[in-house]
C-alpha cells in the first residue's frame, strides 16, 4: 500500500498502519466497508452512490475504487437496470467521477487488465465493456455472445477473458485484443462465478444444478474434469502457491479446499452464512470470505484450515478487493 492510502484511511487523530486493506461491497447498505487486515476491524464506510454495488475493482496504484451500480435485481430477475459506475477516491472517501453507459446495462464485475484498461461485464448488452480509467470513457466492447455474462476473469497476460454466463450455463472465451468471442463452453443449466489458476492453465466455474465444479482446460477450451462437492459451489480462488482452490459452499456455510493435483476436496472450513466471494491476502496466509446472509467476513487461516474470526461488515456483504 502506498503512503497516500495509509494516510487516507485514518481513524480519529492518527492513521493506522495496515499491511493491507480489504474493501467490501455491502449490497443492501449501498456502501463499502473498509477493513484493516492487520487488526481485522472495520475502520470506515464509504457510500457508493447507487442501488446496488455488488462488485468492485481497485486501480493498480491503490488510489481509486470503481463500483459498478448493478440495480436492485438478482441476475436474470426483474428489477432496475443499472447504468453507471461510481469512481471513488480512497483518500477522501468521496465519489469523484461517474462512468455513464447511457442506458440500462446492469454493469457487474470489474477487472483491470494488463493494458491498464478496466473491463466490466455489461449483462444486458451481452458484452464486456472496455473503459479508460484515466478519462472515464468507454472505448470499446467485447461481445460475449450470451445472456447474463455476470462474472469475468482475465488471463495474466491480458489476452484472454472468460465470463460465467449464469442463465445459459456457459462460459464465453474472449480474445481481448481482438475484441471477439472465440468459444462458448457449455457447463450446465446454470453456472456461477469464475476464476483462473495461478499458472493460467485452468478456469473454474461452479455448476448450480449439480454440486460439482467444472475445470476448463484453457489450451483446448473444453471441460477436462469435474470436481464433486458436498454442496453447490459458488465463488472460487486459488491459493498463492497454486496448490489449492478455495470454493465457497453457500448452502453448507462452508469453504471447501480442493487439492488441484488430485482434484479432490481435502478440507472443509465452517464459515458464516451464505458464503459467496473469497479472496486471498497478499502474504498467502489467510483468506477472506464474504458471507452474504450473516453480513460478515470470515477470516480463514490457510495453514490450519480453520476460521479465525468473523468480522461484522454491512448488509449483504459481497464483492471484495484488496488494497496493498
Amino acid at each position: 500500500m502506498t503512503a497516500g492510502i495509509f494516510s487516507a484511511l485514518a481513524v480519529g487523530a492518527g492513521a493506522y498502519a495496515a499491511a493491507e486493506t480489504l474493501l467490501v461491497a455491502n449490497q443492501k447498505d449501498q456502501n463499502l466497508s473498509v477493513i484493516d487486515t492487520k487488526t481485522d476491524t472495520v475502520v470506515a464506510t464509504i457510500p457508493v452512490g447507487g442501488v446496488t454495488g455488488h462488485e468492485l475493482a481497485v486501480s493498480p496504484d491503490g488510489r481509486r475504487a470503481f463500483v459498478p451500480i448493478y440495480g436492485n435485481a438478482g441476475v436474470g430477475r426483474a428489477g432496475t437496470d443499472g447504468t453507471k459506475i461510481s469512481v471513488i477516491d480512497l483518500a477522501s472517501k468521496n465519489i469523484v467521477g461517474t462512468i455513464d453507459f447511457g442506458h440500462g446495462v446492469r454493469p457487474h464485475c470489474a477487472v483491470f487488465g494488463k493494458d491498464g484498461m478496466l473491463y466490466v461485464t455489461t449483462e444486458l448488452d451481452k458484452s464486456v465493456s472496455v473503459i479508460d480509467p484515466k478519462t472515464l470513457k468507454i472505448v470499446g466492447s467485447v461481445p460475449t455472445g450470451q445472456e447474463q455474462s455476470h462474472m469475468l476473469v482475465l488471463s495474466k497476460d491480458g489476452r484472454r477473458g472468460y465470463t460465467a454466463n449464469v442463465g445459459p450455463g456457459t462460459v464465453s472465451v474472449l480474445d481481448i485484443p481482438g475484441r471477439r468471442t472465440i468459444a462458448i463452453i457449455p457447463i450446465s443449466g446454470n453456472t456461477q462465478r469464475i476464476s483462473i489458476s495461478r499458472d493460467g492453465s485452468m478456469v473454474f466455474t461452479a455448476d448450480q444444478k449439480t454440486p460439482q465444479l467444472a475445470v476448463i482446460d484453457t489450451a483446448t477450451n473444453k471441460v477436462k474434469t469435474w470436481v464433486p462437492l458436498s454442496s453447490a459451489g459458488y465463488g472460487t480462488v486459488s491459493t498463492l502457491d497454486g496448490r489449492y482452490l478455495l470454493v465457497t459452499l453457500r448452502g453448507a456455510k462452508q469453504l471447501a479446499v480442493v487439492n488441484l493435483k488430485t482434484m479432490k476436496v481435502d478440507h472443509t472450513v465452517d464459515v458464516g452464512d451464505g458464503p459467496s466471494e473469497v479472496v486471498v491476502g497478499a502474504d498467502g496466509k489467510k483468506a477472506f470470505v464474504a458471507c452474504n446472509f450473516s453480513n460478515q467476513i470470515a477470516v480463514v487461516d490457510l495453514a490450519s484450515w480453520k476460521m479465525d474470526k468473523l468480522i461484522d461488515a454491512g448488509k449483504y456483504a459481497d464483492g471484495m478487493a484488496l488494497v496493498k
